[in-house]
């Protein structure tokens, strides 16, 4: 058996960053000598539970990650270090709040019904100024800047950086691009078994943000951070395949391509779907980029209505292909781990009810939306995502008490605290009052 010290000789790595990440979506870390990573992968670096998110108490014992080598990532750009993903222990049990724990619960539960699941995600991004309050490329400035050459080429040191990073590391990234927004970029990496996505999804957070630190520019992935600006997605994409490596998904004689079985799934998406915000969008935020106004671009490019159509931008899931849908509800703030487990949980009730999704919507929902009578729209807030979580006994069921009870807590900790808050716009709309 292959030891990580031996790994560590062999790549020339001194150092091992164990990390976890909490249910913010925010990355922990410990940073262990490469001598000393045999007994960290055996016993654990230890972590207080109480500061990282996890709904623990002072008077909690210690958190124990255990590192998974499978997930051991080199650093491109500082070669002697290695990250690896690290599975929460506490008194000898998993910890069940921890988000990469969720994602294996639900890995299992699919793999029990004879499914593996493979997925991929886009992420955008903001290239802002280092201190955040502007886009960094002051040239940048166009209505419709999508795909404009001239921006994506003067950030030709930080995308390729990025990129080279990415080959390196054997992603196979196949495109980037000027994204919809000033100061905004997409990058895309080949899908993955979603394990492997989600802690691809962690990493490349990590590395975008560091390399724009690194060329004296800072990275976002907030969902809204500009009024009159496209916000941040992340669609997700996702097949599901047999034991005999085959895409369940796929039927030549299926409308657009897809299965019965590609349907329900769905259908359980849209079944879910106003609970399932609280995970795919998560933040007071993530609202004011699922329900914004147009922007100066004319589009929004995220959905409002919970709804599926074929090839076709507009609507909460798209089918833009034979093989898979796209899921475009999530944003920049998703947990890279708790959005994978959230939509296999809600696509496998689908498959388990046999639901059906309906007719398809082939409108443009932006220039001529339907009537609310005939299709739901997504919450207007966090708050009432939460509620629909709350309240959706099936999706909480799958996913687990110990998981909900502590995300939801922290969710609403987080929206009192911004309720708290008064902005300028009330003081300059109601001061007279």
């Amino acid at each position: 058996m292959t030891t990580l010290s031996k790994i560590a000789k062999d790549k020339g790595i001194r150092y091992f960053m164990v990390s976890f990440t909490d249910l913010r979506g925010i990355q922990r870390a410990k940073l262990v000598p490469a001598a000393s990573i045999d007994k960290i992968a055996e016993d654990g670096a230890g972590f207080a539970g109480f500061a990282t998110w996890l709904d623990m108490t002072p008077a909690d014992p210690d958190m124990f990650a255990m590192a998974d080598a499978s997930s051991l990532i080199q650093l491109p750009w500082q070669p002697e270090v290695g990250w690896i993903a690290g599975d929460l222990m506490m008194s000898g049990k998993p910890v069940e709040q921890a988000p990469r724990r969720v994602l294996q619960q639900q890995l299992a539960r699919a793999k029990e019904q004879g499914f593996s699941v493979k997925t991929g995600v886009e992420c955008e991004f903001f290239v802002l100024s280092a201190d955040g309050s502007a886009v960094g490329d002051r040239d940048d400035h166009q209505s419709k800047p999508c795909y404009d050459q001239q921006s994506l080429m003067r950030r030709y040191d930080v995308i390729t950086q990025i990129c080279d990073g990415m080959l390196a590391l054997g992603w196979e990234p196949y495109q980037n691009d000027h994204e919809d927004a000033n100061g905004q970029f997409e990058m895309n990496w080949t899908y993955s078994d979603a394990l492997v996505t989600a802690d691809r999804h962690a990493f490349f957070k990590y590395m975008v943000k560091t390399i724009a630190e690194q060329n004296g520019l800072r990275a976002t992935f907030m969902p809204k951070p500009f009024a009159n600006l496209s916000g941040n997605g992340c669609h997700m994409h996702l097949s599901l395949w047999n034991t005999h490596g085959e895409n369940v998904f796929r039927d030549k004689g299926g409308e657009l391509g897809l299965s019965k079985l590609a349907y329900q799934f769905i259908a359980g998406l849209l079944q879910h779907a106003e609970a399932l915000c609280a995970i795919t969008n998560p933040t007071v935020n993530s609202f004011k980029r699922i329900n914004g106004a147009p922007t100066l671009s004319g589009a929004t490019w995220s959905p409002n209505t919970i709804s599926y159509t074929g090839n076709n931008r507009t609507h909460m899931i798209r089918i833009p292909d034979v093989d898979r849908f796209e899921l475009r509800l999530a944003d920049g703030s998703t947990n890279p781990y708790l959005l994978q487990a959230a939509v296999i949980a809600a696509g496998l009730d689908g498959i388990a009810a046999q639901r059906s999704p309906g007719p398809r919507c082939d409108n443009n929902m932006y220039t001529h939306p339907l009537p609310p009578e005939e299709i739901k729209r997504l919450p207007a807030n966090l708050l009432d995502a939460l509620r629909a979580l709350r309240s959706d006994a099936t999706l909480t069921g799958a996913l687990g008490s110990p998981f909900i009870d502590a995300f939801i807590k922290l969710k609403e900790y987080e929206w009192h605290e911004h309720h708290a808050h008064i902005s300028a716009w009330e003081r300059t709309a109601t001061l007279d009052c």
